[in-house]
């Protein structure tokens, strides 16, 4: 492995400029990186922080050679990207991590669940909904989760529906139906793979979500499981990155039956939301953790170092415009209160602005810690609604 390195270490580029790539680049400028960051908003967050932006969209074939000339390895934050090109990027030498063929099955809702049906990795039934009728989702069962195949996230592309009265919020784009999981818990495992293959995994998070926006709330981390359903849960993370040959951190979300089963819901081949945590409570945090194993570095400790519990701060409803943050002081005068603002300038209803981590000695009480913080911060618009 190389040991002698010049300045920069290398030159990083990043296609997406929100908030993982944000925390990203801090964590590549640590390690004496140079970031480049392609983003269709100027002054993105990422871009924000980075050596340089390029504006332009995911998918422009062009704007993607442009970040590809600028970089020596080329990694993401979002999966809605052009495999296309970046397929040819990589058969004219272009390192990038994780693989765009990997990228292609996993940005496919129900290729992804293909993949995990053939390589064994549990998981919900499920069929592509090759109809969007009454009568094919009837033929499938009640309860069930309609899932759009590309292009969901934070909640969006998901329509749960208990009963038929429930096929009224279907979703009109190409889907898969998916068997209702009446979990116990919801929890995520991170896992990071190494170029050489060598896999770390950090302590199983337990995520609690918002009602109808299905968007991350809380999250406690380690999770308050029985240690072998927690070592199951590694275990499963772990076969699955594996078998996807992935490079990088990936999150990997999963459901806890009532009887204790565990299944795979998704993997997002990136850094994730589950592992915001991880900045303050573990030795390596995941973003460094994904930089040093597309670089080929050796991977970092996962070991956690205190309890943690985590909230996304997200625009208020009723409320656009220019951001404006309430009770920032308050909480910041919580012990173990960690605060990070993400550098939107503009909000939105449940729009990601931000997070807190909340490190105690005790879960319970960084949880109840987390819980005031979220009661103390309200972030609304200059224009309502």
């Amino acid at each position: 492995m190389k040991d002698s390195f010049s300045f920069p270490v290398a030159r990083v580029g990043i296609i997406g400029g929100g908030q993982l790539a944000r925390m990203m680049v801090t964590a590549a400028k640590r390690l004496g990186c140079a970031c480049v960051v392609l983003d269709p908003t100027p002054a993105s967050p990422a871009g924000q922080v980075a050596r340089h932006q390029i504006v332009g969209n995911y998918h422009d074939a062009d704007k993607l050679r442009e970040l590809a000339a600028a970089s020596d390895v080329l990694t993401y934050d979002l999966e809605n990207v052009d495999t296309g090109t970046l397929l040819e990027l990589v058969n004219e030498g272009s390192v990038i991590h994780p693989a765009p063929a990997m990228l292609a099955i996993v940005q496919d809702k129900l290729t992804q669940k293909q993949f995990f049906q053939q390589h064994g990795i549990p998981t919900a039934d499920f069929v592509e909904a090759r109809d969007i009728t009454p009568e094919t989702f009837a033929e499938f069962g009640y309860p069930l989760v309609q899932k759009a195949r590309r292009g969901g996230y934070d909640g969006r592309g998901v329509a749960v529906m208990r009963d038929a009265e429930g096929f009224a919020r279907n979703l009109p784009v190409p889907s898969l139906l998916e068997r209702f999981v009446p979990a116990a818990k919801e929890i995520a495992v991170l896992v990071a793979r190494g170029i050489d293959g060598d896999c770390r995994c950090y302590p199983v998070a337990e995520m609690w979500f918002r009602g109808e926006e299905n968007v991350l709330d809380l999250l406690l981390a380690p999770a308050d499981i029985d240690p072998a359903i927690a070592q199951t849960a590694q275990d499963i993370a772990l076969r699955t990155v594996r078998a996807l040959e992935g490079v990088g951190v990936f999150g990997v979300e999963m459901f806890l039956t009532e009887d204790g089963e565990v299944l795979v819901n998704e993997v997002a081949p990136r850094t994730h939301n589950s592992g915001h945590h991880t900045i303050e409570a573990c030795v390596t945090d995941q973003f460094e953790q994904h930089i040093r194993a597309v670089l080929g570095l050796p991977l970092g400790s996962t070991e956690q170092l205190r309890p943690a519990a985590m909230i996304n701060l997200l625009g208020a409803p009723g409320y656009k415009g220019r951001g404006i943050i309430n009770g920032m002081a308050a909480a910041l005068a919580i012990p173990g209160v960690c605060l990070h603002l993400y550098g939107k300038a503009i909000t939105g209803p449940h729009r990601k602005m931000g997070h807190v981590t909340v490190l105690d000695n005790d879960l319970q009480s960084a949880r109840a810690k987390a819980e005031r913080v979220r009661d103390l911060i309200e972030i609304i618009g200059e224009e309502k609604l």
